[in-house]
């Protein structure tokens, strides 16, 4: 049994990385286990016939509900946006929610202010769900439908299976409103186990960031949630300050602060949103930056280094579960060579009760 992170006995890095270790295991168990349970979710969600979608989180699983946003407004053709829980349970606004989707994704299901909210919409007429890692916890008692992202105990502060577990849920849901059938997501867990043994690669790689002062990620469309959740992986383990912009927001201004020294990491998806960075990528190649890029071959080969990712053929809205997985690594990499311990980041706790 794997000790407690603080204890004399744990390992640094340990519980994290047997974590990211059992994701294709939970990216199969919620395709086999899981998605009889979010279909029939979905299916009466959809009997409702909600206008808008309206999506609340923080920290990672902000990053995953962002995710969500790309997802319905694509897949979907229905605005969704990102709600701010101050103005609910700081301000006591009350807005008509009457005809509106209120998703709320959390890893733990226990902050006050995700509970909070998630009432007030409900008595203001939302649809509620809850996207959680806790069936029995708050959040999933105060929601009218919950769809449990069956990760298991995530012990590791720094969130890793949970995400894409929870990126894989909100898939299954929005493809079965859109009335699919949700088979493309079937090659995931092998194509996940893949990635996770390349580990030496990472280890690489890992090398050029190791005295990094700052670092920049940049992506566009499916891809940008990934850049987000990397910079707050790379943030919270190895204390490396990391910025995550659009490629469009990246050209209005911040380009200015890149030069050959601060490391650029753009996540590249095989699709429109890796077609629309394009120009942003050539840029960055003009003023001499180190880009690494995760992407497929041809990309990595025009950049400073990169990780190619067996993605071929794998719908862009479903790149991002994979995407992730090689930056998760490098996170854990970086922390373990500057002499950190990614399991226990200083003055964070798995569950953060913002009010």
């Amino acid at each position: 049994m794997t000790t407690p992170a603080g204890s004399q006995q744990h390992r640094p890095g340990r519980v994290m990385s047997a974590e990211m270790a059992e994701q294709p295991a939970v990216l199969r168990r919620l395709l086999e286990q899981g998605a009889p349970q979010i279909h029939r979710v979905a299916d009466l969600i959809a009997a409702r016939a909600p206008r808008f979608v309206l999506l609340t989180a923080r920290g990672t699983s902000d990053n995953a509900a962002l995710y969500a946003k790309y997802l319905v407004e694509v897949m979907l053709g229905k605005p969704a946006g990102l709600t701010s829980m101050s103005t609910t349970t700081a301000y006591g606004a009350r807005p008509d929610l009457t005809d509106t989707l209120v998703i709320t994704v959390s890893q733990s299901g226990g902050s006050p202010d995700l509970v909070a909210s998630t009432r007030a919409a409900r008595e203001a007429g939302a649809i509620t769900l809850a996207v959680t890692n806790n069936p029995g916890s708050p959040l999933a008692e105060t929601a009218e439908f919950h769809i449990d992202v069956m990760a298991g105990p995530e012990r590791a502060l720094p969130a890793t299976k949970t995400y894409t577990a929870e990126l894989l849920a909100l898939y299954l849901f929005v493809e079965r409103l859109q009335g699919g059938n949700c088979a493309a997501a079937k090659a995931l867990p092998e194509l996940a186990t893949q990635i996770l043994a390349r580990r030496d690669e990472i280890a690489q790689l890992a090398a050029r960031y190791r005295f990094a002062e700052r670092l920049i990620l940049t992506s566009r469309g499916y891809g940008y949630p990934t850049a987000k959740e990397a910079a707050l992986k790379l943030m919270e383990t190895s204390y490396i300050p990391a910025l995550a912009f659009s490629g469009a927001d990246l050209l209005h201004g911040p380009l200015a602060m890149v030069d050959n020294v601060s490391p650029i990491i753009a996540v590249v998806s095989e699709g429109r949103g890796g077609e629309a960075l394009q120009p942003v990528l050539d840029r960055l190649r003009q003023r001499g930056a180190d880009l690494v890029v995760i992407g497929d071959r041809d990309q990595v080969e025009t950049a400073s280094a990169g990780f190619v990712l067996p993605a071929s053929g794998v719908p862009e809205e479903l790149q991002p579960i994979l995407q992730i997985l090689p930056l998760q690594m490098l996170a854990h990499e970086v922390t373990m060579a500057r002499g950190q311990d990614p399991d226990a980041p200083r003055a964070l706790a798995k569950v953060t009760e913002t009010h």
